[in-house]
């Protein structure tokens, strides 16, 4: 039976397939790491008080690559070179998406206008990132490593979704409502489309890996299109909206440890 349960089965049982994905997961969480680091360290002076929080923040990015590398580490494999075709946040940053890594590696300071980008963008990602992990704590709920994993991951980026909500929000608040709207939008409808990219490459990689029969290939092909389908007629809209989070300075903490795998 063709499932998404079985489908990530599959993967994490063969361990070249699961090489790819784990490699795939913290690379992206690395980079995220760094782009949130060095985003903290030049807040311009109006916003110095968030930098404690998006410090926060890559911290939790950089922990999640630790964790994927750990599970890595753990079945004897090593990491794998990322192809390009694969590697969600590079090319979102290839489409004009958040702030460019040329920009971050400067020593020049954010404008507000920055901070708002980089808000907008982590509300749109963060927002498929905690659906994800979601997605696999439903599934791995009794593995016994994934499920340490899942749920650590899972939290914290439900955690970043919060903190993006409540941050907009203030911004808003200051008359940026308009601008927050529009980067918002261009940032969802661009993200649906690198998503539905990746996906297929990434199904396309894991297909050659197990042996997927054409058939199996082409099934899993047309949902990736229909969900890219679905997404761009009115599931983007579930990233652009913004409201009040449950969970208050989501971010206002130290990072918590990743967990360890003996």
């Amino acid at each position: 039976m063709l499932s998404a349960r079985n489908l990530f089965q599959e993967i994490l049982d063969e361990d070249e397939s699961f090489r790819l994905f784990c490699s795939i997961a913290a690379s992206g969480e690395s980079q995220g790491g760094w782009e949130n680091g060095r985003i903290a360290a030049l807040v311009p002076e109006s916003q110095r008080a968030l930098a404690p929080k998006i410090a926060r923040h890559g911290a939790d990015e950089d922990k999640h690559g630790r964790i994927f590398n750990a599970l890595l580490k753990k079945r004897g494999l090593q990491p794998v070179e990322v192809p390009h075709e694969t590697d969600y946040t590079m090319l979102l940053e290839k489409q004009g998406i958040g702030l460019a890594h040329e920009q971050l590696g400067r020593q020049e300071p954010l404008s507000e206008r920055d901070i708002i980008t980089y808000l907008a963008h982590s509300r749109v990602t963060e927002q498929r990132a905690s659906e994800q992990m979601t997605l696999l704590r439903k599934y791995f709920a009794d593995h016994p490593d994934l499920a340490r994993a899942v749920k650590m991951i899972s939290n914290d980026e439900n955690d970043h979704l919060a903190y993006c909500h409540e941050e907009l929000l203030r911004f808003a608040r200051f008359g940026h409502g308009r601008t927050i709207q529009r980067i918002l939008r261009e940032c969802a409808l661009t993200e649906i489309r690198v998503y539905r990219d990746v996906s297929l490459a990434v199904m396309d990689h894991m297909g050659r890996i197990l042996h997927w029969p054409r058939a199996k290939v082409a099934v899993l092909a047309a949902g990736i299109h229909g969900v890219y389908a679905y997404e761009r007629l009115v599931g983007w809209r579930r990233m652009v909206s913004l409201a009040p989070p449950e969970r208050r300075d989501a971010l206002g903490g130290p990072a918590t440890q990743a967990p360890e795998f003996a």
